[in-house]
């Protein structure tokens, strides 16, 4: 099965924006289209409480045919136009859909982060985790956050296989960003986060990136907007993942980013892998 897995940042102007950068996300959706992918999950939607729009509906179906669409998203007290998350999934697929919360600190668990997909023989789950903050505000619930989502994780894994995906806010080793003696102690590059990446890993999942690619540097999928060479210069970070459960790590075929062209922010991610072995 192939699936993708992309932070938009911002579903709307994706969909219907005007500007250059609108454009370029389109784009990398008509890359996405033409991948044909068995699941697509997007982080970052920043959709309001009651999700898409009927145009934006439409465009989706326009885009994707035959895919069926869920999502999460920011619903009060959290911050509305927040985080959220969205599968869209072959509608010959029949999963089981849930939203879960995992006992989050503050407003986590209603600000649309998680949404898991349940098949016969495995689960494929999707993450938008919460970033540290300016001035590192939110490590401290962060640091929360990375536990429950791991006994999360750990959970499904003793039930079924797990496929994990998305957006996880953290460079986990030097070699996943661009400049890391330049961001140590940065949002994303904390001791902190770092270990509680390394918790969950060792809970039983395996980074399918570093699996079949080893310690190959210059590997990114994030590139920030405020410095505008920072992808020509390919000074970037790799924050996005897949992870499976330890147990079917030999069954992965692909895992790797997507060209997204000139457009900074987040590349989308694929994974390929046989779950009928």
């Amino acid at each position: 099965m192939t699936f993708i897995s992309w932070n938009i940042d911002s579903l709307n102007s994706a969909l219907t924006g005007a500007s250059a950068r609108a454009v370029l996300s389109r784009k990398v959706l008509d890359t996405i289209k033409e991948i044909n992918p068995d699941a697509l999950a997007l982080q970052e939607t920043k959709l309001p409480g009651g999700g898409p729009t009927k145009k934006q509906l439409a465009i989706l179906n326009e885009i994707f045919p035959e895919y069926e669409i869920v999502w999460n998203c920011s619903v009060e007290p959290a911050r509305k136009g927040y985080a959220g998350t969205m599968f869209l999934y072959k509608n010959s697929l029949k999963p089981k859909v849930s939203y879960p919360k995992i006992g989050a600190p503050g407003t986590m668990d209603f600000e649309g982060r998680i949404i898991t997909l349940e098949f016969d023989s495995f689960y494929l789950t999707q993450v938008y985790t919460p970033n540290a903050g300016e001035n590192l505000s939110r490590l401290d619930e962060r640091q929360i956050w990375d536990i429950k989502y791991a006994d999360y994780l750990e959970g499904l894994d003793k039930e079924k296989y797990v496929v994990a995906t998305g957006d996880f806010n953290v460079a986990h080793r030097e070699i996943d960003l661009a400049h890391p003696e330049n961001n140590r102690g940065s949002a994303g590059f904390t001791d902190e986060e770092r270990k509680g990446f390394s918790n969950l890993l060792n809970r039983g999942f395996t980074d399918t990136f570093r699996y079949l690619h080893g310690d190959v540097a210059g590997a990114y999928t994030w590139w920030t907007q405020l410095v505008k060479t920072s992808k020509i210069n390919n000074s970037g970070w790799r924050i996005d993942y897949w992870l499976v459960s330890n147990r079917i790590a030999d069954r992965v075929l692909k895992s790797e980013m997507i060209d997204s062209g000139p457009r900074q922010d987040h590349t989308p991610i694929l994974l390929e892998i046989d779950l009928q072995a």
